[in-house]
């Protein structure tokens, strides 16, 4: 019987949380968010005992000195010296060794009242081995009318109890015995390049951990203003189209299968090339921003696609200065 199971017939047992902020070079943003998340744990009641966790990925420690600002016993600091998401996120599971449950938040974003309760609340009433939450934007300066048309920034909703297969961990409640027991982990061969947590979670799927949705628990993306640009949007739609692919051939089973599946992206991402590229002229035509913002994205997600499906992979935050290479593998 899972824990949210047992939970029902035993409303004194303790549940323990973690919530986890992976960090690097961010000090100004965990400034902000940690105050909101030690709120949050505080809030929890009886039976709940949470804690904060901070896993900075800066080999020189930014993160250290914001936690020495907020002393707490809730609040836990640790350095994770791989480079790269993946690594983190694996830190993170292995810090909260004795906790059930592990909530994943980025430094950037800020928690809204009555975030964590959302998700185990919902957590408890499906016994979900994943909660996934809602996440708005907040923009700080003046969008540009190409990108708002373009709905760029604009995340899913659905209802809460919701199924869904695949899920982000930038909002993301873990329930830490079923992923222990299907034995799940971050690939670290992603860690650079995005797509960890998609890989993560469908893999989390397949092996019979069910996930849902909560929409009353949002979190507030704030969105730089380097990234309000045409430029930085239409290489995410590539990053992503890329990281699409390469999750695909990681969850394949065997050569052939990925011989097989590369054919068949390399012909669906030309499709969205060519579909991309008719809208973005017919915008053109029509003087529709929406159609040229949407029909450029289609176009770039189709290209990344290709690449992957042709062994170019883009690793969108490499620190060597190298964001791309070349295996035709497609996977370590």
């Amino acid at each position: 019987m899972s824990l949210a199971g047992a939970l029902q017939g035993a409303a004194t047992d303790i549940v323990r949380i973690t919530i986890a902020v992976p960090t690097y070079r961010r000090p100004d943003d965990l400034r902000a968010t940690l105050p909101l998340l030690l709120d949050q744990a505080r809030g929890t009641g009886d039976r709940y005992v949470t804690d904060v966790l901070v896993v900075d990925n800066d080999p020189g420690g930014s993160g250290a000195a914001v936690v020495a600002e907020l002393p707490a016993p809730e609040l836990r600091y640790v350095a994770e010296p791989t480079p790269g998401i993946a690594a983190v996120r694996n830190r993170a599971i292995d810090e909260a060794g004795g906790s059930n449950l592990l909530a994943f938040i980025d430094d950037d974003e800020r928690p809204m009242a009555g975030w964590l309760d959302a998700l185990v609340a919902t957590w408890a009433a499906t016994g979900a081995a994943a909660v996934s939450g809602t996440v708005l934007a907040e923009y700080d300066g003046e969008l540009d009318p190409w990108i708002r048309a373009g709905d760029f920034f604009v995340r899913r909703r659905m209802p809460t109890g919701t199924e869904i297969d695949v899920a982000a961990t930038n909002n993301l409640l873990l329930d830490l015995d079923q992923v222990r027991r299907f034995g799940v982990r971050f690939s670290a061969a992603l860690g650079l390049g995005g797509g960890e947590d998609s890989l993560f979670t469908r893999t989390l799927a397949r092996a019979g951990g069910r996930m849902f949705w909560c929409d009353e628990s949002v979190v507030v993306d704030r969105v730089p203003v380097a990234r309000m640009t045409r430029s930085w949007v239409l290489t995410r739609a590539w990053s992503h189209g890329n990281a699409a692919v390469l999750t695909e051939l990681r969850l394949a089973d065997g050569p052939w299968a990925r011989s097989a599946l590369r054919l068949r992206w390399s012909a669906r991402g030309m499709v969205r090339v060519a579909g991309g590229s008719a809208r973005w002229g017919w915008g053109g035509l029509v003087r529709s921003d929406r159609h040229r913002a949407r029909g450029l994205r289609g176009l770039c997600r189709g290209a990344g696609m290709v690449g992957a499906a042709c062994g170019v992979i883009f690793e969108e935050y490499a620190r060597n200065g190298r964001r791309w290479r070349l295996s035709w593998r497609g996977v370590r």
